[in-house]
């Protein structure tokens, strides 16, 4: 093929980003009309190898742009520029019930990506690409600062932005599945804000003493980083996904501490003890848990464990008493948790009390419960570790959404995040970014 004389050519611009950003796949040198298989390939820091990949058609100039040419198939199909990413999937023959996350923030995701002759749908690791390029995507933008907390028993994660001066504050919450998760608080902090990733599940001092933390254990987290020197005091934020979400609903208002300029809430609900702790939400779910079901691929459905919405206010966190801005973030398909539901019956609430101007709302059709950073694969099923009578096992649990719809509703929600972090903490047009 003509490629022998000119060698076929592959760029991947940029090269080296933040995982929100997007990048330009663009192969040159081959044949008008050549079909050919862009492939990505990540090995995940458990071992695990994922892969995506789509079947393009050179143009008559013997090139291909992957942010503006059709993909003809694959694991994704149409004009799709980071369908390289948001479509990665186990490749063929791993351990079923997988989810992609970046536990080590300190180091890249690295993506190989690679042309291969003619429109390719396996075995890509018995033959040769034509030329292959690594990538790497990062959620600590350079000069951000990682500072690991233990004071007051906590079990966490600063990050600082890389500017110098004051920074907003954000306290980031992840979900029942416990261990400290911090990719999103790296990719905040890279974005302007200091944040606070929280183990609240399996922290230190619940492994040393067998207890579920109390409510004074995030107001503690709150304090630390409030009090830090680079933080602005009064500019302070939660941000909470899943059992997250319903943390933040209790802190923000039953506790006399923890005072927010904002709040974002990812997938929850207010249905819980009013002003409960974390033990009690989950007796609390644990004792519906004859809501739950399995369907035909013995994956677990979880969303009816609130269902119906309480009538009574004991059993739902107040949110007519909330004084900050709240952002929804709902995912129509969610498997996990009632939140299409719990959003109604929220704006209801704040109607009546007259604070419904404080209520955003973004309502995703097709995406499921696990809306995370933008290009991150989406997983509908997983294995996950459910706390069950104080302890974890692992089950098949159905998250819900449709790939091309969720993968949507990461970018959609991860933008309008930011400008609402920013718009409340910063003040309209003043945000600081960071980038690689």
């Amino acid at each position: 093929m003509e490629g022998k004389k000119r060698p076929v050519k592959l760029s991947v611009h940029p090269s080296r980003g933040l995982v929100d950003e997007k990048f330009t796949v663009l192969v040159q040198n081959v044949p008008p009309g050549f079909q050919l298989t862009v492939h990505a390939l990540h090995q995940c820091e458990d071992g695990h190898s994922w892969h995506a990949f789509g079947h393009y058609t050179a143009d008559s100039t013997g090139a291909v742009n992957v942010a503006e040419d059709l993909s003809l198939g694959g694991t994704y199909s149409g004009v799709e520029q980071m369908g390289l990413l948001w479509s990665l999937r186990p490749v063929p023959g791993s351990k079923p019930g997988l989810r992609l996350r970046k536990m080590n923030v300190q180091t890249p995701m690295e993506v190989t990506v690679s042309v291969f002759r003619g429109h390719q749908t396996e075995g890509f690791e018995d033959q040769g690409p034509l030329v292959s390029v690594v990538v790497e995507r990062w959620y600590m933008a350079p000069g951000v600062c990682r500072i690991p907390v233990t004071e007051g028993g906590l079990t966490a994660t600063l990050f600082l932005p890389s500017a110098s001066g004051l920074f907003p504050g954000i306290l980031d919450l992840w979900g029942g599945g416990g261990r400290l998760v911090e990719y999103r608080a790296a990719l905040l902090a890279s974005r302007g804000f200091a944040s606070l990733a929280l183990d609240y599940m399996t922290p230190k001092i619940s492994l040393e003493t067998g207890q579920m933390v109390e409510n004074e254990y995030f107001e503690t987290a709150f304090r630390v980083l409030q009090q830090h020197p680079q933080v602005l005091s009064s500019r302070m934020a939660i941000v909470g996904l899943s059992l997250g979400s319903s943390v933040a609903f209790q802190l923000m208002i039953y506790s006399q501490v923890i005072k927010l300029r904002c709040a974002v809430c990812i997938s929850g609900s207010h249905v819980q003890p009013a002003g409960g702790s974390v033990k009690q939400t989950l007796d609390y779910l644990s004792r519906n848990s004859g809501n739950t079901c399995f369907n035909e691929k013995n994956e677990l459905i979880c969303r009816d464990l609130v269902l119906p919405i309480p009538t009574d206010p004991k059993l739902k966190a107040d949110v007519g008493q909330l004084r900050c801005p709240l952002l929804l973030v709902v995912g129509e398909d969610d498997q996990n948790w009632a939140v299409s539901e719990s959003a109604v019956d929220m704006k209801q609430m704040m109607e009546q009390a007259g604070n419904s101007h404080l209520l955003t709302v973004l309502s995703y059709p097709n995406a499921g419960h696990l809306i995370e950073p933008p290009y991150s694969p989406h997983t509908r099923s997983s294995n996950f570790r459910s706390s069950v009578d104080n302890s974890f096992v692992v089950l098949k649990t159905l998250w819900g959404g449709e790939t091309v719809e969720h993968s949507r509703a990461q970018e959609d929600a991860w933008r309008k995040i930011l400008t609402f972090f920013r718009e409340n903490l910063y003040g309209r047009g003043s945000a600081l970014v960071s980038n690689l």
